[in-house]
């Protein structure tokens, strides 16, 4: 087995790592540990936008990655430590979170944590939870990987995944949103997450004694950094790639009432329908046509919007305020 414990706190190259590491080594056993700054982690089958408060996650900058695996949306911050096993598929029951989560339930109970594998994939104490776990298999291997917030800033994964359920109608798989807790209230204050690092590896070293560290060389970090910038870092792969949905979206404004009806296919907008009761000198049917085609996302509606004397369709109205009605 490979300890590897990443360089990076930057999401998008984490989660592009776990795909290069796959292919890099197609039958080694490998466990990963990574820190993310401030992120969501968005499950494979999921629809970016309804998982996402869009107008926080921007303001705060916080990076939005889809992962390879399905399964619900996290945040992750330097607060919470993340984990991940590679082994050879069928050497373990897919559908069983248990052999890999013992690990961190054997460190955290030896640490006096009543910690406890709850339902399918979570870890909880006290009822509530403090891990997620995913699971996903390619190319003759599985990955399974999940979170531990240890002391992750609840207000802000609050604020961050604090969606409106209206606003879209899909048949993604939606996260639930569970009661959550961070292990510092069980652990010495002092506890960081190098020291739930250090604790794990030595658990991981303990039940397999031929296991090395191995560091990212070179070529890795190039590998993964490529990774990055064609899949990980796009907007393709982070929003595009959401299953197709219904847009709805109400706004009241000085110029009157604005509802935004969007049909949306891999993140481009194929049907446009707008409502309300502004007043408009040209039809409003040729903005909805305008829009056809083009990505539903706030910089591209922007540039376009940019580019039209919007008041010719709603009358006295702002660029930002309709665009408001996108969101």
């Amino acid at each position: 087995m490979l300890l590897i414990d990443s360089p990076s706190h930057n999401a998008y190259f984490n989660i592009a790592s776990e795909e290069y590491l796959l292919h890099k080594f197609p039958t080694e056993d490998i466990f990963l540990l990574y820190v993310n700054a401030p992120s969501i982690i968005v499950g494979k089958f999921q629809n970016t936008l309804a998982e996402i408060n869009l107008d926080y996650v921007t303001e705060k900058e916080i990076k939005v990655v889809r992962r390879m695996s399905g399964g619900g949306t996290v945040y992750h911050d330097l607060g919470n430590l993340n984990f991940s096993f590679h082994t050879l598929l069928g050497q373990n029951d897919f559908g069983d979170f248990s052999f890999f989560t013992q690990p961190v339930l054997n460190v955290l109970n030896q640490l006096g944590v009543p910690a406890v594998l709850q339902g399918r994939n979570d870890l909880l104490v006290d009822g509530k939870k403090f891990s997620g776990n995913a699971k996903l298999a390619r190319h003759g291997k599985m990955i399974q990987h999940g979170t531990i917030l240890l002391d992750s800033e609840m207000e802000v994964l609050g604020e961050a995944l604090k969606v409106n359920p209206l606003k879209f109608i899909d048949k993604a798989i939606k996260s639930t949103r569970s009661r959550v807790t961070n292990l510092i209230n069980y652990l010495p204050k002092e506890t960081t997450t190098a020291d739930l690092k250090q604790l794990l590896t030595e658990e991981i070293m303990k039940n397999n004694p031929d296991a090395k560290r191995y560091e990212l060389t070179e070529e890795d970090l190039q590998g993964i950094q490529q990774l990055m910038t064609e899949k990980y870092e796009t907007w393709d792969w982070n929003f595009g790639f959401s299953p197709n949905y219904n847009f709805k979206k109400a706004i009241k404004i000085p110029a009157g009432f604005i509802e935004v009806h969007l049909d949306v296919e891999h993140g481009m907008i194929q049907k446009a329908k707008i409502f309300g009761d502004f007043f408009a000198s040209k039809p409003i049917e040729e903005l909805e046509e305008l829009l056809i085609g083009k990505k539903h996302e706030i910089t591209n509606l922007k540039e376009l919007f940019s580019t039209i004397d919007l008041t010719e369709f709603f009358g006295k109205v702002t660029l930002e305020e309709v665009l408001e009605g996108f969101k």
